[in-house]
């Protein structure tokens, strides 16, 4: 297999003109097959979500489990004792290396700091994947993987089965309906704190057991091993793995918002909140994005994103009735009212007496992996919640917010068309990442 080493500049050409719901030809005529033909699937990561996710792509009659890899060896035993005839490996590349012909599609539910160099290998190698959310770990990473998605002519979805839920959808068709009149101003919260303001322990342990450190850390910076401090969970608050409380749960939680006033490339973003060192993201983040205007808001429109003690202001929160959780969610102020998004919930409107009578729409039941699994049968993508040309630049925009962050408090100014932080050049090698040596985007 051959190799590159970098996502750069001449990975965003052509990304610009390709548009959501764009004509699409699958790579795998399986419409037309034997009714009893079978998607070969293999799994990158197989613990916490990636159980989650093999256990819903596995399920489906229409697929068979190939293989997986994961860096534990235990994870990968259980795995393999409990189903027959699937192949496992610590090295995701050695998978792909031995059984790159009978693979036909892919999940990644792996840290953060993978998602592209994983999922772009496998689309080079004609695979369709389904990738966890954050999409990727940067904005030039998300460009890439696009591009690769078109080139290679597969699909990508991303992992926020919110998207497909009915309190998702049902926030979507609130919002387009108009039914708070066009929105003025959204507050998005969330109640987690995936920060640490502490240096980085000046320590090395043993490494686990089983466990492929090295392939662990794949494309980031090599490190000694510290136990529970990056794997198997804390590397969520680390720079260079994790993307901080609002990589890890804005895709999930700006998605109604973002779909329902069908906003595009934000202006400007900054922060109020910095990174307390390199190793670390923050806690109690706050950043402001200006988006430009939609049919849906009273023009440009100012975002609000907050975690851990930081909250909306009272005027939105005063309204929203004792007894009613939200821990994670959106706030949209309206012409006419206020809308509560509530991740995993059903949305509510404010203040409830103004809108007794209001009916959700009827809604068919969506599974976000049987939809991408339909879609690869299919060669038909149109049904897909997160597919790749709407995943990314909501992805792209959640990760600005993470450079704004490295340059609190300034505004930065975006120019979604070129990928350029205009009013500061030092911004601007937060975009891309340099993999490490040895570590490349595997091609056919």
């Amino acid at each position: 297999m051959k190799h590159i080493q970098r996502t750069t500049r001449r990975d965003f050409i052509a990304t610009t003109s390709l548009t959501i719901g764009a004509p699409f030809i699958s790579r795998l005529s399986w419409a037309a097959g034997s009714p009893l033909q079978k998607l070969q699937y293999a799994a990158i990561g197989v613990g916490g979500r990636g159980a989650f996710d093999i256990n819903s792509m596995s399920g489906h009659k229409k697929v068979q489990m190939v293989a997986a890899a994961d860096v534990d060896s235990g994870r990968c035993k259980k795995l393999a004792a409990k189903n027959a005839g699937v192949k496992t490996f610590s090295d995701w590349r050695e998978m792909f290396q031995a059984m790159d012909e009978g693979i036909d599609i892919v999940s990644v539910s792996t840290p953060d700091h993978m998602h592209g160099i994983m999922a772009m290998s496998a689309m080079n190698l004609g695979k369709h994947v389904y990738v966890q959310k954050p999409l990727a770990q940067t904005v030039g990473e998300c460009r890439a993987m696009r591009e690769a998605a078109h080139q290679n002519k597969v699909i990508a979805q991303m992992g926020t089965q919110g998207a497909s839920s009915f309190n998702d959808r049902t926030a979507v068709d609130w919002v387009q309906r108009k039914l708070i009149g066009k929105v003025t101003e959204a507050w998005v919260f969330c109640g987690k704190n995936w920060g640490d303001l502490n240096p980085l322990p000046d320590q090395q342990d043993p490494v686990p057991d089983g466990l492929n450190w090295d392939g662990w850390l794949g494309v980031g910076e090599k490190r000694p091993y510290i136990e529970k401090y990056y794997h198997p969970k804390n590397w969520r608050r680390r720079q260079g793995f994790g993307t901080g409380t609002l990589g890890d749960m804005g895709c999930h939680i700006f998605n109604a918002m973002y779909r329902g006033l069908a906003l595009t490339a934000p202006k400007r973003v900054r922060s109020k909140t910095g990174v307390p060192n390199q190793h670390n993201w923050t806690n109690n983040e706050h950043v402001e994005y200006d988006f430009p205007a939609t049919p849906y808001t009273g023009g440009d429109l100012k975002v609000f994103w907050v975690s851990g003690s930081q909250r909306a202001p009272t005027e939105l929160t005063d309204l929203i009735p004792k007894g009613i959780k939200y821990r994670f969610g959106c706030l949209l102020k309206g012409e006419k009212g206020v809308l509560l998004l509530r991740h995993g919930n059903t949305p509510v409107l404010l203040p409830a007496e103004k809108f007794t009578g209001v009916k959700s729409k009827k809604l068919e039941n969506i599974g976000h992996h049987d939809e991408f699994i339909g879609a690869v049968l299919n060669g038909d993508q149109s049904r897909l919640l997160s597919p790749i040309d709407y995943a990314a630049p909501m992805t792209e925009f959640i990760l600005l917010g993470n450079i704004a962050m490295q340059h609190s408090p300034n505004w930065l100014e975006w120019d979604a068309k070129q990928a350029v932080i205009t009013n500061h050049k030092d911004a601007n090698r937060h975009i891309h990442r340099t993999y490490r040596s040895g570590w490349g985007i595997m091609r056919a």
